[in-house]
């Protein structure tokens, strides 16, 4: 299942996802790592693990699981720093040797990103001396990327031929792209049949210096153009970003109407 970028599931699609997987006999493989930044007024994470388990017999004992988390996604580690675990729920024990194998073969992370992980699963608590620095820092960059996340939102909606759905978690946004037949038309050739996305964000690299990501890149339905913009930048980028954005994009719609 492709949740859309920045949408937070409620406990009750969870709980109607998990019970599709228990009917079909799926495996869910369950991507979480934007976890700790959710900032929509009244939205709350809820974790397939958590959900499974309050669903109760026969699902809690019988859908497989398999979580995901990461510090490069996070507050803790932006994506500097790498390091991450998986969580296994209810496999067979005799898969597990091979799974232990088969990562034990790959590198681990480095040291920095190693400490840092372990600080994310077991963050300062009230009684420990970091705990004040610890919680005032997370608050601030949460606060930050909910506030870049809404002045993005209200840029973007402005502009003629792109529409943004509302972001109430993670570090991007995703606005999607409403051009004219002409600029499909012009993309099928200057991008050699790569898609109108990616003749938009090669365009706005070349002209701005501004780089975004495609929507093309990660998923996107058929049919439709997408951009993928990084909130976790500083005001003063952010600011800049936007006002290229913003410039490029009135050109694009006036060269191509």
């Amino acid at each position: 299942m492709n949740v859309s970028p920045g949408h937070v599931q409620s406990k009750d699609s969870v709980a109607e996802v998990i019970r599709f997987a228990a009917k079909e006999k799926l495996f869910l493989m369950v991507d979480e790592v934007h976890q700790d930044i959710v900032y929509g007024k009244g939205i709350e994470f809820y974790s397939y693990r958590r959900v499974l388990s309050e669903m109760g017999l026969p699902y809690s004992s019988s859908v497989e699981l398999a979580s995901f988390n990461s510090i490069s996604k996070s507050v803790m580690g932006e994506c500097g720093l790498r390091g991450g675990y998986l969580e296994l729920v209810n496999l067979d024990p005799l898969v597990i040797p091979y799974i232990q194998k088969f990562f034990n073969t790959s590198s681990c992370a480095s040291l920095n990103g190693q400490i840092t992980m372990d600080v994310m699963a077991d963050p300062p608590q009230p009684t420990q001396p970091s705990y004040e620095l610890y919680t005032q820092e997370v608050q601030l960059i949460g606060s930050t990327i909910s506030n870049y996340a809404q002045k993005a939102l209200e840029v973007l909606s402005g502009l003629p031929g792109i529409s943004c759905q509302l972001v109430n978690g993670g570090i991007f946004a995703f606005p999607r792209l409403h051009l004219s037949q002409s600029a499909i038309k012009h993309a099928k050739v200057k991008a050699a049949g790569a898609g109108l996305a990616v003749l938009f964000v090669l365009s706005l690299l070349e002209d701005e210096g501004l780089c975004v990501g495609a929507g093309c890149v990660h998923g996107q339905k058929e049919g439709t153009y997408h951009i993928r913009i990084c909130l976790a930048i500083s005001e003063e980028i952010m600011k800049d970003v936007l006002q290229r954005l913003k410039n490029f994009h009135l050109r694009f719609i006036k060269e191509f109407p």
